[in-house]
């Protein structure tokens, strides 16, 4: 199984669109500490299928200051395997989970590509240990495995302050977890869905988006 190759293409497209993000947060670079609200603010995501992965989940964020207390509970995932997972938000996206309306190609399956102008390029990756940040989009040993289908995550994440810290706080950020057994094989392989359009050596089964949730 080539795990460690497995997110090289998400991240080639998801790493590239963090350069809106990082311009808002230079933008506001000269804002102190202490501009980062202390009000604690509770956040919620009910968690929805997407690509039919019969998966279902919810997502509290318990957010005061600069830092963030993520809590994700799913099941139904598919079992034993990979599952990158991300708080995604985008100054030009939409900033909500994707419908059959962003199916472009009209194959009835929702890929990444199809994904972003919804849900926006990574700003946190939700691993279980280590960096948080958009660079560590592809950490497939540091993301859940998700054993009988089901993730019991909770973490503390830090964000820079600014103008994107406070579009997660109104309400703008989207949690999305990927990986999708299509066929129901066990295993993410070309046989589910054929090759991922973001790299025609990986599954799309690898990379497909299985759940969804907008942090409100």
């Amino acid at each position: 199984m080539q795990q460690r190759k497995l997110y090289a293409g998400l991240g080639g497209l998801l790493l590239a669109a963090t350069a809106g993000i990082a311009g808002m947060q230079a933008s506001n670079a000269s804002e102190s500490a202490p501009a980062a609200s202390a009000r604690t603010v509770q956040l919620d995501a009910d968690l929805q299928t997407l690509n039919d992965s019969g998966a279902s989940g919810h997502v509290h964020a318990e957010l005061k200051g600069r830092k963030a207390h993520v809590q994700i509970k799913a099941r139904g995932l598919a079992k034993n395997l990979p599952h990158a997972q991300h708080l995604h938000f985008g100054a030009d996206a939409r900033n909500e989970c994707p419908s059959v309306f962003d199916d472009a190609n009209n194959d009835h399956r929702l890929n990444v590509a199809e994904g972003v102008p919804a849900y926006g390029p990574i700003l946190k990756s939700l691993t279980t240990s280590g960096d948080t940040s958009p660079k560590s989009g592809l950490a497939v040993d540091r993301f859940p495995t998700t054993p009988k289908g089901v993730e019991k995550y909770e973490r503390t994440i830090n964000f820079a302050p600014g103008a994107v810290l406070r579009a997660i706080k109104s309400g703008k950020g989207v949690v999305v977890i990927h990986g999708v057994d299509h066929n129901g094989n066990g295993e993410y392989d070309f046989a589910g869905a054929g090759a991922s359009e973001l790299d025609p050596t990986l599954p799309a089964e690898a990379t497909d988006p299985a759940l969804c949730g907008v942090l409100r």
